[in-house]
């Protein structure tokens, strides 16, 4: 693995429908080493698209997704989990879905001592934030120089992504703005 170079800020300022494609392979960096390669994400499309928490207008809770793109936006759900996205600018943003971890693999499995597997470690979006440490404190946080960022080693996103509809949602959800590795076990639905 080449020595990572954080994404700059103009990589998120684009349509999340370009950006999440270009998500994959790239690694995110957690706090104490954690890294994991980005295998599965979802595009979230503001004022367009009904399944955004944007959808509707700026609130306090999705405010970050309103702010300048290269952001952390955290949000609570099912009243029991985290989830955490990529922003883009203007009200949207990229869910990121799965993970497959590379490193500080043991400081995962204490934060997720129930996984069973390397695979149950990120495979899902609360998981990997789980297993990272992501919190609602996270929401917010600058990609580019938090705690929590984003870089690329030299891995080329996919030259065909598998795409498909987003999962665990009601509205939109037959949209195709879910992208994923092909074969990579980490992912979290098929």
């Amino acid at each position: 693995m080449a020595e990572p170079k954080i994404l700059p800020r103009s990589f998120y300022r684009r349509d999340p429908r370009e950006v999440a494609p270009d998500l994959l392979n790239k690694l995110l960096l957690g706090p104490d080493g954690r890294v994991g390669r980005i295998v599965e994400t979802e595009a979230y499309c503001g004022a367009i698209d009904a399944a955004a928490h944007s959808f509707r207008g700026r609130t306090p809770r999705n405010a970050t997704m309103f702010g300048p793109p290269g952001h952390l936006y955290v949000y609570f759900t099912y009243g029991m989990h985290w989830c955490a996205n990529a922003t883009c600018g203007d009200g949207t943003a990229v869910l990121l879905r799965a993970l497959e971890p590379l490193r500080g693999i043991e400081r995962m499995r204490l934060a997720r001592p129930r996984a069973r597997s390397e695979r149950e470690l990120c495979s899902g979006p609360a998981r990997l934030c789980q297993a990272f440490g992501i919190d609602g404190a996270d929401d917010g946080v600058d990609l580019l120089h938090g705690r929590v960022r984003i870089a690329g080693d030299g891995t080329p996103p996919p030259a065909e992504p598998a795409v498909g509809p987003r999962i665990g949602i009601t509205r939109a959800a037959e949209e195709p703005w879910r992208w994923y590795v092909p074969g990579n076990p980490h992912v979290s639905g098929r």
